[in-house]
């Protein structure tokens, strides 16, 4: 039986909440790989953007090809088709895109999964490409908000993959993800063709290089931050919030 057919026919709608400087685009090409899943990339970015006035790479061809109202998103991604009428669909979401004051009880209409990464890491690839950092620009505050908001909704904690130990083993982690989710596993989705996608965000030129240059997820590495003053700081505000969620993660036999 497909995992649609199990659903009674319902898709299933998996949003992916993560920071920025994850491993959520590599993600994105596990699940579109698989063949029965469409994806959508930051389809939040252009209200986000258009909301806060931020300059980011390709801002203007963000907000002139994305949708800049929140609502209308959010109705879209929760009630609307789905894209090609596939019975699975992967939504790549930033949880800094949800600014305070929006409304979103559309997200309770999906299912949820949170991918972390420890914020030093976080903060020093993501100095790599932006002048400065705030707590709020890597998305772990408002990843445990929304993780609290989603748990006390449905009486359970949502799936939780930190990226490092991810890494160490996506041939582990993937099943099981698969599992707690009710989809079926493919080893398709451990590999893809290298190069750029239709449903890559207008903005993959300025980010997505070494996606673009992928086959698969990256080989696991330790990697030992070296922060200080500012940067230190940011990094070091976001920690409770990746520990709590940290402590919900998904481990391996």
């Amino acid at each position: 039986m497909s995992a649609a057919a199990a659903r009674g026919g319902e898709p299933l709608r998996i949003a992916m909440w993560s920071g920025p400087r994850n491993i959520s685009t590599a993600m994105m090409r596990a699940w579109e790989n698989r063949g029965d899943c469409a994806v959508s990339d930051e389809p939040l970015y252009a209200a986000y953007l258009a909301a806060t006035g931020l300059d980011h790479p390709g801002r203007d061809e963000v907000i002139a090809q994305g949708d800049t109202d929140a609502a209308r998103v959010g109705r879209a991604l929760s009630e609307g088709p789905v894209p090609g009428g596939r019975p699975l669909w992967y939504q790549k979401h930033m949880t800094h895109h949800l600014l305070p004051g929006m409304d979103t009880r559309w997200v309770h209409h999906l299912t949820h999964v949170f991918l972390i990464r420890d914020p030093a890491q976080v903060v020093e690839s993501y100095l790599k490409s932006r002048a400065t950092v705030t707590p709020t620009d890597i998305g772990l505050l408002q990843q445990v908000e929304l993780f609290d908001a989603v748990a006390q909704r449905t009486g359970e904690a949502p799936p939780v993959i930190d990226a490092d130990d991810f890494l160490r083993d996506p041939a582990g982690h993937l099943p099981r993800l698969c599992a707690r989710l009710g989809v079926p596993y493919t080893a398709r989705m451990l590999q893809w063709p290298a190069g750029r996608r239709e449903s890559d965000g207008v903005w993959a030129p300025y980010w997505y290089d070494a996606v673009w240059r992928s086959t698969g997820f990256e080989p696991w590495r330790p990697r030992q931050p070296r922060l200080e003053g500012h940067a230190l700081a940011v990094a070091e505000a976001c920690r409770p919030a990746y520990e709590a969620l940290r402590a919900h993660r998904q481990t391996l036999p």
